[in-house]
């Protein structure tokens, strides 16, 4: 089932989510609909909170980029209880866009490098070192699970320049071709 996306303005986008237990109601099906919704909106990862729900669950799909990144062809995969326990190698500036932020495309500074523990959709632990691109995938996904969005990541110039936009979306203007949640002030 598709789910509609909560875009920037939402309180869910900024609280910190909660770990869930095994015996979460219906997880499968959830991380199921989390896959369809983010493929309907052409994303490459979708956090349970942009759906609505705090808690933490992520799903990536870099298949879609295995033309450039072949190690990346078949990846797709859910996260549960993720967390990153530290950052460490080269920071590097590139592009990054969100679902809950229709639109608005910003260079962000993030490591290359991150270790992290999570569960699989089989509940089973991994605690691992993640480099290159999913690191940055992953960073990006598991800030929603802290309640943060990249826009946290730009300066205050930056921020200020696309002011007029998160304006719009917080007025319930968000321009998008999937369903979204917004908030109207």
């Amino acid at each position: 089932m598709i789910l509609p996306i909560y875009v920037y303005g939402q309180p869910v986008l900024r609280k910190i989510a909660e770990d869930i237990t095994p015996d979460y109601p219906n997880l499968k099906e959830l991380i199921s609909n989390m896959f369809e919704t983010m493929d309907h909106a052409d994303g490459v990862g979708l956090a349970a909170p942009q759906i609505g729900l705090p808690i933490r669950v992520v799903v990536i799909d870099l298949d879609v980029l295995s033309e450039d990144f072949p190690e990346y062809k078949g990846f797709r995969k859910a996260y549960i209880n993720a967390h990153i326990h530290e950052v460490s190698g080269d920071e590097e500036d590139m592009e990054e866009g969100c679902l809950s932020l229709p639109g608005i495309h910003e260079n962000v500074k993030r490591f290359n490098r991150i270790h992290v523990t999570y569960l699989d959709e089989n509940l089973e632990e991994h605690d691992e070192i993640v480099e290159g691109y999913l690191a940055r995938v992953m960073q990006h996904e598991f800030d929603h699970l802290e309640g943060k969005m990249f826009i946290d990541h730009i300066s205050a110039l930056r921020k200020q320049m696309i002011k007029g936009k998160l304006n719009a979306m917080l007025k319930g203007k968000a321009h998008c071709n999937y369903k979204t949640k917004t908030v109207r002030i």
